[in-house]
């Protein structure tokens, strides 16, 4: 009986660890850090959660920050779909151990294998797609051995490839497999995966653009092969090189790739048995981990019980920063160091003790905002990841006080420079086109690709904040309203937002839908374009205003009159029209006929995407559009936020 026990053992062995495949890349050899420094230290810190013996592996990806800007290590690590947790921390121990050993003082390396990756950097690169440095592998079997046409062999491939890149940008964890028969009896197997951090646009646009070069260029008339980069990696051969538990399918041993040889019979018994015996391991293990993280829901939810009641903040408490380390940031909160004031208060910059930048919004006690926009807003940031929102580090809950804790902008926000006479020049054709691209990306993270359906409500100008490289993030979500899955608007009696950038639907009805930012999206296209404000634009010009302007030039094809005056120079008369139609579709009166974000994104991005003509914009400054505002009691020329309705649509959704 032990003999067969461990043949069977042996016979597993390969399927189910693989590890022949590795590649380190020591991405920098010239940012390097010496030992003992504080970013050695934070590098070890990082790495030690992640690769240690003592580590609990939950969750097949995870990326942290170790320390703070300048000396912070950021990483992450990617295990293969089909992986089980503790096949994941084996995979990441051997590759912390390697990564060091062949990248030592290096401040950036990348680790694959067949069963996960690991990288670290210096700098931030969460949330971004990254395809350099590069790592492939072919077959070495030749396609020429089989009974099929090479180029229809590559035609199946990239068919299954295609497929599966639309099931992996769209599935939460972003990865897809499948299989595809050719030559009657004989299949290729597909696996793509992207790292969890981007959104679907980002996954799809990453995995596409290696496909083509894989399939076609690196491995063209080969059996197999790979490719693995720091956002995306994709895989296809003609053996069954994955092994998922959730399906009996799934769980088949490869067959031989070679013909006609006979099977003996202790081989014969070994493929009947070995798929029992890892059905009843993973399924052993698959309760065991079942049972462990029920009894973990139920200690939170015995916890939560216990204490303030809000679930989403008691879970978010690794995010919880005291009073006294913000006031030292803040030197209490000085004006030497405010930024500005917004909605519900001041804006801050702040000083870590590493030297680390911070924005801090410290919330007015009398304002509009209380505990539940509070809540909203730190649930949604936590939860929300994405390059072009801020980005939420922590936050503070005492004292009375209620204190947000930003990345640090340091180029302000949007309007800063783009209705400032003496700063438009800053924002040249290009960085206008950049901030649009940002905005929109942004905006179908939040309607499309985050785990949560969320209408921002608020979005303008003054809450679009750029990085030291002019890229857009999206913030203040203290208004933003959560939808669940199925839902595609919702009402309200209490209007917030700022008049100028709200559709009709909602300033006049209280209605409101992702075509609500839609239209908020297209007034600040045609802001960005003309450089001039929305609100107020009628005193400068008898036409009406922006949107009715703006009307008036498409329709006389006359687009520099309508561009901002510091941009007569930039040669681009085509893209300005066609980014000026993108902008009128988007602030179209029927809510029907306003794009999605998702199309939004496609026009912007290809000029092979045939883009509708819009009709008339409503908001004519007119006898009637004044009354019409009179009646509601707001001013047409008034910038207002109003107080925040507190109907209980905003309960989280996942979607």
């Amino acid at each position: 009986m032990v003999p067969i026990i461990l043949s069977l053992l042996l016979f597993l062995v390969p399927y189910a660890f693989g590890g022949e495949y590795s590649s380190v890349k020591c991405i920098s050899n010239k940012t390097i850090y010496t030992q003992n420094t504080t970013y050695h230290l934070n590098l070890n810190e990082l790495l030690s959660s992640f690769s240690t013996e003592e580590v609990v592996i939950t969750d097949l990806f995870s990326h942290k920050t170790a320390g703070s800007p300048p000396d912070a290590a950021y990483g992450l690590y990617l295990c293969r779909a089909d992986k089980l947790p503790n096949d994941c921390r084996n995979c990441l121990i051997t590759a912390g151990r390697e990564i060091t050993k062949q990248c030592p003082n290096t401040k950036q390396a990348i680790r694959w294998s067949d069963d996960c990756m690991l990288r670290y950097s210096d700098t931030h690169f969460f949330y971004k797609i990254e395809k350099s440095p590069v790592d492939y592998v072919c077959n070495k079997g030749n396609v020429s051995k089989l009974e099929v046409e090479k180029d229809d062999f590559e035609k199946l491939v990239a068919d299954m490839m295609d497929e599966l890149i639309i099931q992996a940008s769209n599935h939460s964890k972003k990865y897809a497999y499948k299989s595809a028969v050719f030559n009657e009896t004989e299949k290729v197997f597909g696996l793509l995966q992207c790292t969890q951090d981007l959104s679907g646009f980002d996954c799809d646009q990453c995995l596409r653009s290696e496909v083509n070069r894989l399939v076609n260029e690196l491995c063209g008339g080969k059996l197999g092969g790979r490719i693995s980069t720091p956002s995306c990696n994709l895989r296809y051969e003609i053996y069954e090189f994955y092994k998922f538990p959730s399906s009996d399918d799934e769980l088949k041993v490869p067959s031989s790739l070679t013909k006609g040889k006979t099977k003996t019979s202790s081989v014969k018994l070994a493929a009947i048995v070995s798929p029992i015996v890892v059905l009843l391991v993973l399924v052993g293990i698959y309760f065991s981990l079942k049972v462990w993280k029920g009894r973990r829901k139920h200690v939170r939810r015995k916890d939560s019980l216990h204490g303030t009641g809000d679930v989403e903040i008691v879970n978010e408490q690794s995010l919880q920063i005291d009073l006294e380390t913000i006031e030292a940031a803040t030197d209490s909160f000085s004006k030497d160091k405010k930024l500005g004031e917004g909605g519900f208060g001041g804006v801050y910059e702040g000083v870590l003790p590493s030297g680390g930048k911070i924005a801090v919004k410290r919330l007015s006690k009398g304002s509009g905002q209380g505990a539940q926009e509070f809540k909203n807003e730190v649930v949604l940031l936590a939860k929300l990841q994405h390059r072009n929102l801020v980005r939420l580090l922590g936050f503070c809950l005492e004292a009375e006080e209620k204190i947000l804790i930003y990345e640090y902008v340091p180029n302000k926000s949007l309007d800063y420079f783009l209705f400032d006479p003496t700063k438009q020049e800053q924002l040249n054709w290009e960085t206008r086109c950049k901030i649009i691209g940002g905005i929109a990306r942004g905006m179908l993270y939040l309607h499309e690709d985050s785990r949560l359906r969320i209408i921002h409500r608020d979005l303008k100008a003054s809450n679009i904040l750029l990085d030291e490289e002019m890229n857009a993030k999206i913030s203040d979500f203290g208004m933003a309203r959560i939808f669940c899955v199925n839902q595609t608007q919702a009402r309200t009696d209490r209007i917030v937002g700022t008049f100028g950038y709200m559709s009709p639907e909602y300033a006049m009805h209280g209605n409101f839908s992702t075509k609500s930012d839609v239209f908020s999206f297209g007034v600040l296209v045609l802001e960005i374009i003309s450089g001039k404000r929305n609100n107020g634009f009628y005193h400068d010009s008898s036409s009406g205003d922006l949107l009715c302007y703006a009307w008036e030039q498409w329709m006389s094809e006359t687009p520099l009159e309508f561009m901002d005056p510091s941009l007569r120079y930039c040669n681009a008369a085509s893209e300005i029209m066609r980014l000026i139609n993108i902008g009128l579709l988007c602030v179209q009166k029927r809510v029907e006929a306003r794009p999605s974000m998702t199309t939004v994104v496609s026009m912007l991005n290809s000029y092979s995407v045939a883009i509708p003509l819009p009709q008339k914009p409503p908001f004519f400054f007119s006898k009637n559009s004044e009354e019409e505002f009179t009646n509601s009691n707001q001013s047409p020329t008034e910038s207002r936020s109003w107080s925040v309705d507190h109907s209980p649509i905003s309960q989280l959704h996942p979607r």
